[in-house]
């Protein structure tokens, strides 16, 4: 045992910050108090925190005072702390309390291990996920306790509430949508948010997420994108396409002229250097994607959103019914988003009971397969486009002449730009409504609708229908 610890070192660090105060911010930025072993020494390195907080003189005198109010102080133990030799150069021994810390973890989790094996006798799946969880906290350093106390609740949220004052009117306080007037009602995706973009096929979810993650990455974020539908490679003609304003037909043939090779070779440089990790293995269940992204992040700290293309295409470990596993899915990515303290957007399908009303906007009863995915989203989109309906109402039209041997001339003209719905049917801390965008059609390529009067859909009850601003479509 006497391998997991080292009392001298650990006195040894914590006599250097009594003596030399300002070497703390360095050493709190590596250590947590559960990283020492000795309690009296996790007590007064807490103690040290809140000194810090309260702007306080990190002292023997000011120490004292604190461990007192905590009920934690120890004559013994602060003369033996006192005596210690301090250090200046404090690198090699926080290596080693660090060391020491995960060494005990890494002990208790094979006590567990073989606790919930043996003696629990829980599935070796559900046990393989205790494991990789538990070593992604280890990796992280951050595993807590079952239960948080008042105080360290309270100075967080004084800590973000300090952060976002010091962000003045900034609207954005979570993840950048990549689009103004999406960041304006939603102030960005929050950590931890399970952000749900729903909408029929050909709509453009698949480009909406796209752009976001293209943004991102030109912010130098990372992102992890599973696509269970499309290849990599398509993905990144659709991001080169976005990127360059090449359209996407002619990267797909090759036909580009001069200027256009030398905008793509420049694109193609740049993307390559960014931090864009895509499986698309087209096979993922929750534990699938649960063990890659814990990998990921570790790996890669800068991972600041994850996408998942699409959340029906998911396989469930369950074998109650498709329901259930889809309830199963959306649980698992909540829990996943909030452990990893980053958004996971999923893409989902709708029903096709949007095709049998007159208005075809989506709302939330539109959502295949389960009342799951409405329940634990955060965040629930709706992409919209009303282009798509009026020229399938056309071609619909012109076949049925056609049929009937009679000459008709489509109505429908097909533009360069369409206009875009981005319908907000969900929003856990924020309004619900609709954004305005374009959708630049030859570049699979969302952009902010020009600055004017917003239109608005604002409803109380998510089960509504949103019949506020029709589009009247031509009667077939």
């Amino acid at each position: 045992m006497e391998n997991m610890y080292n009392l001298n070192i650990e006195r040894a660090v914590l006599s250097a910050i009594i003596f030399d105060p300002e070497t703390y911010e360095e050493i709190a930025a590596k250590l947590k108090p559960h990283d020492f072993y000795l309690p009296f020494h996790q007590h007064v390195f807490a103690a040290m925190e809140e000194l810090s907080v309260e702007e306080k003189p990190l002292d023997d005198e000011f120490l004292r005072s604190k461990l007192n109010s905590m009920g934690k102080f120890d004559e013994v133990a602060m003369l033996d702390l006192l005596s210690a030799n301090p250090i200046t150069n404090t690198a090699a021994y926080l290596k080693e309390i660090k060391a020491k810390s995960s060494k005990r973890a890494l002990a208790t989790l094979a006590t567990e291990i073989k606790k919930v094996t043996i003696e629990d006798d829980l599935p070796a799946e559900e046990v393989m996920n205790l494991v990789e969880k538990k070593l992604y906290e280890i990796t992280q350093n951050s595993t807590s306790d079952d239960f948080r106390e008042s105080k360290e609740i309270t100075l967080a949220m004084m800590a973000e509430i300090e952060r976002l004052k010091a962000l003045g009117n900034s609207k954005l306080i979570g993840t950048d949508t990549g689009f103004r007037n999406l960041n304006d009602k939603t102030s960005g995706f929050g950590k931890g948010d399970l952000v749900i973009i729903a909408a029929r096929p050909a709509m453009g979810k698949t480009a909406f997420v796209l752009n976001m993650a293209l943004k991102a990455i030109e912010r130098n974020e990372g992102v992890a994108f599973f696509s269970l539908e499309m290849p990599a490679e398509q993905l990144m003609l659709r991001l080169l396409s976005a990127k360059t304003s090449i359209p996407l037909q002619a990267l797909r043939v090759g036909d580009l002229k001069d200027e256009q090779w030398s905008d793509l070779s420049a694109a193609t440089q740049d993307l390559s250097s960014k931090k864009l990790f895509v499986d698309d293995g087209g096979y993922a269940t929750i534990h699938h994607v649960r063990s890659k992204l814990r990998k990921l992040k570790a790996q890669h700290p800068e991972i600041s959103v994850a996408i998942i293309d699409y959340l029906q295409l998911m396989s469930g470990e369950g074998r109650e019914g498709r329901q259930q596993e889809v309830s199963e899915i959306s649980r698992g990515l909540k829990q996943l988003a909030r452990e990893l303290q980053i958004p996971i957007i999923a893409l989902s399908q709708l029903n096709r009971g949007v095709e049998s009303r007159d208005n075809k906007r989506p709302m939330l009863s539109d959502l295949r397969e389960s009342g799951a995915i409405e329940q634990d989203a955060d965040i629930i989109l709706f992409v919209y486009r009303d282009d798509v309906y009026r020229e399938a109402q056309e071609k619909e039209k012109e076949m049925k002449a056609k049929a009937e041997g009679k000459e008709y001339t489509s109505e429908f003209r097909k533009k360069p730009e369409e206009d875009a719905e981005i319908i907000i049917g969900k929003q856990r801390n924020g309004p619900t409504g609709t954004v305005n965008l374009i959708f630049q059609k030859n570049f699979t390529r969302f952009v902010d609708a020009p600055t004017g009067a917003a239109f608005e859909i604002e409803y109380e009850d998510a089960d509504i229908p949103m019949n506020t601003g029709n589009i009247e479509l031509p009667a077939i």
